[in-house]
């Protein structure tokens, strides 16, 4: 008598938990419904403000990767105020502050777990803003060069002229100097030659910087300029610079070939030499001999 007592206490207490459970379940599926499509709108909204910043907002920002920055971020946020509106419409405050309690220590301990990425991640964003570099200009940075491919939240990514690409944390960009050749429109280019001990310098001069006037028109406020520099061991040696379009590699290579061809093509046609090394041997003063003992 007393087992079937308790067995049917025991089965009436089960079905009160699940009618209980039941009607808890139908009182909170409308909340439930609701706080779902909450951030199912949330997410669209977010996926969709993205583009609208990225590609009309920013349409006249130059800078692609301060784009996709921007969007990424107003994306997060957006979903962020989806999640939080959804924890709150089933009534979850406790929940939510256990959830900000919990992502303030989980985050210290990424934080410090990760302070080399945190560190890329925030050079990135620095990088993003930065006029000084930006998405197609040729840089030369942590012994590599080539042309800047993408910026993003952890690294710069540049083509090298092999066709290579070359992959550089954030952090080495901005901790080291880099130099960008696109910045300016303009650039010196500086070809080095010597002349042999009989020109007449002055002469050498005047032909090497019309030979470079006659293929590089200078701007204003623009010269070529030729220094004799010393007496070579064959030559005296010079250098000639002038002004010319430059935004890469590639132009200063052909600025410098068109100058050599252009002076090469000058001292041809006014005789003047171009001295290679040359080795006497004088077996007049020093005789060698070998003896046998």
């Amino acid at each position: 008598m007393l087992n079937n007592f308790n067995f049917d206490t025991a089965l009436e207490k089960i079905l009160d938990k699940l009618l209980g459970w039941g009607e808890a379940i139908l009182l909170k599926t409308p909340n439930l419904i609701l706080a779902i499509l909450t951030f199912v709108i949330f997410w669209y909204v977010g996926k969709y403000s993205s583009k609208f910043i990225k590609n009309v907002l920013l349409k006249k920002v130059g800078q692609e990767s301060i784009k996709a920055i921007v969007a990424r971020i107003s994306f997060i946020v957006i979903v962020l105020v989806g999640f939080f509106s959804a924890l709150a419409i089933l009534d979850l405050d406790k929940v939510l502050t256990s959830v900000l309690a919990g992502a303030g220590v989980v985050g210290l301990a990424i934080g410090l777990a990760l302070q080399g990425t945190l560190h890329n991640t925030f050079s990135g964003f620095i990088l993003s803003f930065l006029p000084n570099i930006r998405i197609g200009d040729w840089i030369i940075t942590n012994e590599h060069e080539g042309r800047v491919l993408d910026i993003n939240l952890r690294s710069v990514t540049i083509i090298e002229a092999d066709n290579n690409t070359v992959v550089i944390p954030n952090s080495k960009i901005i901790d080291t100097p880099f130099k960008n050749f696109s910045n300016t429109t303009r650039s010196k280019i500086t070809i080095g030659c010597g002349v042999g001990y009989e020109s007449d310098l002055e002469f050498v001069k005047k032909i090497t910087i019309e030979a470079i006037a006659s293929s590089f028109k200078q701007g204003i406020n623009e010269e070529i300029e030729l220094y004799f520099t010393e007496f070579g061991d064959s030559s005296i040696n010079y250098i000639v610079r002038f002004w010319t379009d430059v935004k890469g590699r590639k132009e200063i290579l052909d600025a410098q070939s068109l100058g050599i061809l252009a002076i090469k093509k000058a001292y041809n046609e006014n005789n003047i030499n171009i001295p290679f090394p040359i080795r006497t041997l004088d077996f007049g003063k020093n005789k060698f001999r070998s003896e046998t003992i």
